[in-house]
């Protein structure tokens, strides 16, 4: 009896240890999930750069600058395509983790270009490029430097989403006059609409932001290099019957000046011409930069157009056409 006592008592003191010990487990699970879903933060289209000093300052440095800072095709002006921060690693710490975006680099490892998603916060994209010399992480970021650049944008296009959904337009028109659903700001109003045009913008402090929708016949562009002669044609054709000046006689056209830049990318999953350059009104001194899509849409025989197009005199213009081009890849062809 006496012996089956004890027994009882050492299997009660098990049990109690492998609960206790799950217990804490799983608290420090807890603890770590708390970690890993803490908000990221930064603004958008800034980019944490973690490395130390002399790198920053040698020719790996030169060579991030050249490529995460390369100018933006398509500004009448030049502006980066990311706002670089840097900081030495010893200060990659606590508050620093949260940034949204974060270019790293680590000397003395093996050559690598490596990809996280939310390692310190969400959501956060995290690149991290490792070699033993500085010729080898040199290369590695200029090898991927298109994946790169791809990958940050493409997060920060999604958070610009995010943000637009807060508070979002309520507009059904589109829809049913034009078969497709897209997002954008409560602050935007619709300026025109003619039939399945729509001219759609919003004032800001120095000028105005502006996007159209419509389309065009599924031939409407050619299957070569004169497709972007096509594009230049329409858009100048359409400026000139709905976007005036601010004198009689007076409209929007395609800048002469500059070579507009063409390629091709996907937009709802379909096939889509991508055109960026800027616009001039004829007869008037007004400016500005524009991104134009057009959009195959093979079911319905015909293309969707979006372009949007920014106002806004002397003051920096990428975030600005960064917004446009979140709202228009928002478009959903039904």
């Amino acid at each position: 009896m006496l012996f089956q006592n004890k027994t009882n008592f050492k299997m009660k003191k098990l049990i109690i240890a492998v609960v206790c010990l799950f217990f804490v487990i799983s608290c420090n699970e807890s603890e770590n999930s708390k970690r890993i879903l803490s908000s990221s933060s930064g603004n958008i289209n800034v980019l944490s750069v973690v490395i130390d000093n002399n790198l920053w300052e040698s020719k790996v440095g030169e060579v991030i600058r050249n490529v995460l800072g390369d100018d933006v095709y398509g500004l009448p002006q030049d502006e980066p395509l990311f706002t670089l921060r840097q900081m030495p690693t010893v200060v990659f710490t606590d508050f620093a983790r949260k940034n949204r975006i974060v270019f790293k680099v680590e000397k003395g490892k093996e050559a690598s270009t490596k990809y996280y998603e939310n390692p310190f916060a969400k959501p956060q994209k995290l690149v991290l490029v490792t070699g033993m010399t500085d010729a080898e992480i040199s290369n590695e970021i200029e090898t991927n430097a298109k994946k790169i650049i791809s990958e940050f944008k493409n997060e920060e296009l999604k958070e610009k989403q995010r943000r637009i959904k807060i508070s979002l337009h309520k507009n059904t028109s589109i829809e049913e006059v034009l078969g497709l659903t897209l997002n954008f700001p409560s602050a935007y109003r619709i300026a025109k609409e003619d039939n399945k045009f729509f001219w759609i913008r919003r004032d800001i402090d120095t000028g105005t932001l502006n996007f159209m929708l419509y389309e065009m016949p599924i031939d409407a562009f050619s299957d070569d290099e004169d497709a972007i002669l096509d594009v230049i044609k329409m858009r100048d054709s359409i400026g000139q019957k709905y976007i005036p000046g601010p004198s009689e006689g007076t409209f929007m056209v395609t800048d002469k000046a500059y070579t507009p830049f063409m390629q091709e990318t996907i937009v709802d999953n379909k096939p889509t011409l991508e055109t960026k350059s800027t616009w001039v009104v004829k007869g008037a001194f007004m400016s500005g930069p524009f991104i134009n899509y057009a959009i195959k849409d093979e079911i319905n025989k015909r293309y969707i157009i979006a372009e949007g197009f920014a106002y806004a005199p002397a003051v920096e213009k990428r975030d600005l056409v960064f917004e446009l081009e979140s709202i228009i890849k928002s478009i959903k062809i039904k």
